[in-house]
């Protein structure tokens, strides 16, 4: 990645971030501009460059001295208000405010709530599949998440009732691209926030299981985090879960949707699904918009970008690289090298949610596929924007067992 620096900027950009798309064209042009230019130009969306080899994407994420996210951590840049440890901020200011959450989402932690979500999702699905005909993202996947993250941060109803509401409104407006409404419900999000955080000084919870207990009773050098980045962080935590499950929840059910024969093979046996999640996290990866910027000017592909440039990692190009993934535009269950995938991310800033995602997905899955014998296509799916992609609206429609 170091060497000379090579030719400038490109007189003309490379693709256009804002052309009109559906739900394939971005993996067509992702292909397109992989093969060709894998490291691209756009004017769009304030200008970036995007990486889309799996190589050059994975060697930026283990270089966190040269490709800094305290910057601007999506494409486009959506932070309106304040700084959010941890995604926020660099190792190793970042690093106390991880592992302060890191427990409360380890493997055996969530573990304990797979009947809360097996509850959750099955509460939802049932009236949506006894319709008949719904969305599944509009009706499912931004309220499941929702309600999960509810549960693990220990609201109570009122408090969860009102992040069903703000939650969901934000989720809509992110992926509606609608930045006035992005930044009203964010604000709510962040009087959320606060609210929390001034009932659990009052009322302090068990840190072993409370997140913002967790984050208050946090030490570094024996001083608390100040007040404004707990409230940073509790408004990261409420959402960080939400919007990325919903569009991935949609893309698997528009894969499943075109290949019954999937449907059916996972219907018969289950055992198959973890897998599956797996495959889909590599297939229909959600993100395109993660960002770095660099600290000095650097040479990428044969390309020069300046300090401080935006950078977006696009995941999903990655993930349908050919040079690691043969075949990657097809569904292969138990891939050998599925491992590779980059869909939570690598390094100091991976996906500290890992272990939730796979179980909501996997979840999902299990209840869908046991409440229905089919489910096809009701409508044409819709397409997220940056720094998603995927399915913002999946029109299904369900034959029940």
């Amino acid at each position: 990645m170091d060497g000379p620096i090579a030719e400038p900027r490109p007189a003309a950009p490379d693709f256009d971030a804002e052309a009109p798309e559906t739900f394939d064209s971005p993996h067509a042009l992702h292909a397109d501009l992989r093969a060709r230019c894998p490291v691209a130009r756009t004017e769009g969306l304030g200008g970036f460059w995007a990486l889309l080899a799996h190589a050059d994407v994975k060697a930026v994420l283990a270089d966190q001295a040269t490709f800094v996210t305290s910057v601007q951590n999506v494409v486009p840049k959506i932070a309106f208000t304040g700084r959010r440890p941890p995604l926020h901020l660099d190792p190793p200011e970042h690093t106390p405010y991880r592992a302060a959450i890191a427990p409360l989402l380890s493997a055996s932690r969530v573990a304990t709530l797979e009947p809360t979500v097996r509850r959750i999702v099955a509460g939802l699905l049932d009236p949506l599949i006894a319709t008949g005909e719904g969305d599944i993202c509009a009706a499912f996947g931004a309220d499941m998440p929702v309600q999960v993250f509810g549960e693990w941060m220990n609201l109570e109803a009122p408090d969860l009732a009102a992040l069903r509401d703000a939650g969901k409104a934000f989720n809509m407006a992110v992926q509606s691209g609608v930045g006035e409404v992005v930044k009203e419900t964010s604000l709510a999000l962040y009087a959320m926030a606060r609210d929390l955080i001034a009932r659990r000084k009052a009322t302090p919870l068990d840190p072993a299981t409370d997140v913002t207990t967790a984050l208050l009773a946090a030490r570094v050098g024996g001083e608390p985090f100040p007040d404004e980045m707990i409230v940073g962080t509790v408004r990261q935590v409420l959402v960080v879960g939400i919007v990325a499950p919903s569009v991935i929840i949609g893309s698997m059910c528009v894969h499943l949707s075109r290949d019954p024969a999937l449907q059916d093979r996972l219907r018969a046996d289950p055992s198959l699904i973890p897998a599956a999640v797996e495959e889909f996290l590599r297939l229909c990866t959600p993100y395109r918009g993660f960002a770095r910027t660099a600290t000095r000017d650097v040479e990428i592909g044969g390309r020069t970008i300046r300090k401080d440039e935006p950078i977006a990692l696009v995941y999903a190009a990655a993930n349908r690289d050919p040079a690691v993934f043969p075949d990657p535009e097809a569904f292969v269950l138990d891939r050998p090298n599925i491992g590779e995938h980059l869909a939570f991310g690598r390094g100091a800033h991976h996906c500290a949610g890992i272990h939730l995602a796979r179980l909501e997905l996997r979840v999902t899955l299990e209840e869908l596929l046991a409440r229905t014998r089919r489910f096809d296509l009701a409508g044409e799916p819709l397409q997220t924007r940056f720094p998603e992609i995927g399915a913002r609206s999946v029109p299904l429609r369900f034959e029940r067992t």
